[in-house]
């Protein structure tokens, strides 16, 4: 039987992806929230933060009139997001402070976390403990001891599973801190993992792991722009070992792709309508 096959969402624009990615991600709280009452989710940065926002912040359409379907159309209770029962992680974090022009914490907060109304509720947040910025092992150790905290301890949980892990894709084909040929896409124990030598700077880094997150109940891509559209060819159009493809490899339909026409311009793997 053949493994399944990532999902691929093109849309016109970023502004007519942004409400299919916003009803994708409450679909996914909305199913951590039934399994353990909260919303487990990791993040990583680049541009995927301003379009989170754009698809978050927004008001939620209204139902159609005319709906009259079970299945929880947007604008019906069941599309309201909350966040105070979201605990946010980072995919990947730089070991720089909370506040550095690098850090995907920073870049998150202003696009974001900053942005959202009381009445929504205010997540979790785990940032790095900056504390350990000069030890790139405790660094990763100590994200990682978090993720134990909250995941429950080694001896009875194998790897954390995340409700959701919402990633970028890199011109290169990378994501979260996970380079193409880098040693790291061999890590299989541990959780969270140090990059002293990111071939994009800066160099010092942590990162999850790729048994981490293949392990996700759902893994979301976002990608957009002309720019992408030659690694897109890569990834979903050749057998390149990419760590893009390593995740789609081992999600299957676990993984799903949103993207804008330009970034998929000339890629043949087929598109699905997102329902």
């Amino acid at each position: 039987m053949p493994k399944s096959q990532p999902n691929l969402y093109a849309f016109p624009s970023v502004d007519a992806l942004a409400p299919a990615l916003r009803s994708y991600i409450v679909q996914a709280q909305n199913a951590g929230f039934s399994r353990h009452d909260s919303f487990k989710i990791a993040v990583s940065g680049g541009s995927l933060p301003k379009t989170l926002a754009q698809a978050l912040l927004a008001p939620p359409p209204p139902p159609p009139p005319s709906s009259s379907s079970p299945s929880s159309p947007a604008g019906s209770p069941d599309d309201k997001i909350d966040f105070a029962r979201w605990e946010i992680f980072y995919a990947d974090e730089r070991a720089v402070p909370l506040d550095h022009a690098d850090s995907n914490h920073a870049l998150l907060k202003a696009e974001l976390l900053d942005k959202i109304p009381p009445e929504l509720g205010q997540p979790t947040v785990r940032p790095i403990k900056t504390e350990h910025l000069d030890d790139i092992q405790e660094l990763a150790d100590s994200y990682e001891k978090m993720l134990v905290d909250s995941f429950a301890s080694r001896d009875s949980v194998r790897l954390p599973i995340f409700d959701l892990l919402l990633l970028g894709c890199g011109p290169d084909g990378h994501t979260c801190s996970l380079f193409p040929g880098h040693a790291l896409l061999r890590e299989t124990d541990a959780w969270v993992a140090p990059i002293e030598d990111s071939p994009k700077p800066p160099p010092r880094r942590i990162t999850l792991t790729l048994p981490v997150v293949t392990h996700a109940v759902r893994v979301a891509f976002v990608a957009t722009g002309a720019g992408k559209k030659d690694i897109m060819k890569h990834i979903f159009d050749s057998a390149e070992g990419l760590p893009c493809t390593l995740v789609n490899d081992a999600a299957g339909e676990r993984s799903s792709w949103f993207v804008d026409d330009a970034a998929v311009e000339g890629v043949s793997f087929p598109r699905k309508a997102f329902l």
